[in-house]
């Protein structure tokens, strides 16, 4: 009947339904779309165009630029997810630990995630700089430098600094997530080791690093997925450059569809971004599953 329970449910439940149609269900699919037809600026407007199958994959798997850039998101992605989540666990490790001001140093280390990418981008490239950058001024004061650094502009360097500028700006969000699932584990778990003679390292390792597994696996999974929409920040500190060393998929396929206007085969890139994306995210949702059960 009119206003019942049941159908203010089933109106709820319409809203987001609608909303994940409309604002994620219809640019896949018109992504993957457009990833078979030819595409150029004098087609764009239309929704009809010429179909051509599997030729933007063909072109894209073709395309040294690709094999090259494939090559350096799974490096990216594959070091930032050690990085972030290693080093996320051990700063959780150390803000558990009951000392003065560990709350606010641990706001104060969530700060530089809440920072727009453009803007973090933009600070790495300073610190970067070849002439007056922080970080050549500091590795030549240390004595651990003869000559400037090219962080940038130099191809077999590049990937670094923007791998390292991503790990230090994503870091923060995997701390607070392992931070917080530390807080589930059972005090009781720690003092009844503490009393069987366990030192720190036993504990951590039977105790702490077990129940960390399902959360660790879920940050994994999100950080691995973040990363691999990465397209802000290495735009602002060397927009792919120099020579594809630092390109990312989806930077990539932006320029081939913005700078060159082939938006067919810069939506074929776009879909095999997806497609790692997607299966990444399958896992995640599976590791939530088991994690709830459990």
């Amino acid at each position: 009947m009119p206003g019942s329970p049941s159908a203010l449910l089933y109106v709820f439940l319409a809203l987001p339904i609608l909303y994940l149609i409309g604002f994620v269900g219809f640019p896949i699919a018109y992504n993957l779309m457009m990833s078979v037809q030819e595409v150029n600026l004098g087609n764009i407007t239309e929704f009809i165009r010429p179909f051509v199958g599997l030729d933007n994959y063909r072109t894209v798997l073709a395309d040294e630029s690709f094999q090259k850039v494939l090559v350096n998101t799974l490096l990216f992605v594959g070091c930032n997810v050690v990085a972030q989540v290693g080093i996320g666990l051990g700063v959780a490790l150390f803000f558990a630990q009951d000392f003065p001001g560990a709350g606010f140093m641990r706001g104060l280390l969530l700060c530089s995630w809440m920072l727009p990418a453009l803007v973090v981008g933009a600070l790495w490239k300073w610190i970067f700089a070849t002439e007056y950058g922080v970080a050549n001024y500091v590795l030549s004061a240390l004595h651990l430098v003869g000559s400037p650094i090219h962080w940038l502009s130099d191809p077999t360097v590049a990937l670094t600094s923007v791998t390292l500028a991503n790990i230090w700006f994503g870091m923060p969000f995997s701390m607070i997530l392992i931070a917080a699932a530390l807080t589930a584990i059972p005090k009781e778990h720690y003092e009844a080791a503490s009393l069987d003679g366990a030192g720190s390292a036993a504990r951590f390792w039977y105790i702490t690093l077990p129940a960390l597994k399902p959360a660790l696996l879920a940050v994994a999974c999100l950080v691995t997925i973040y990363t691999m929409r990465a397209f802000d920040l290495i735009f602002a500190m060397t927009q792919g450059g120099p020579l594809d060393a630092s390109n990312v998929l989806p930077l990539l396929s932006y320029q081939f569809s913005f700078k060159q206007f082939d938006f067919g085969v810069g939506s074929a890139m776009g879909s095999f971004a997806f497609l790692i994306v997607f299966g990444v995210a399958l896992l995640y949702v599976r590791t939530l599953k088991q994690e709830t059960a459990s």
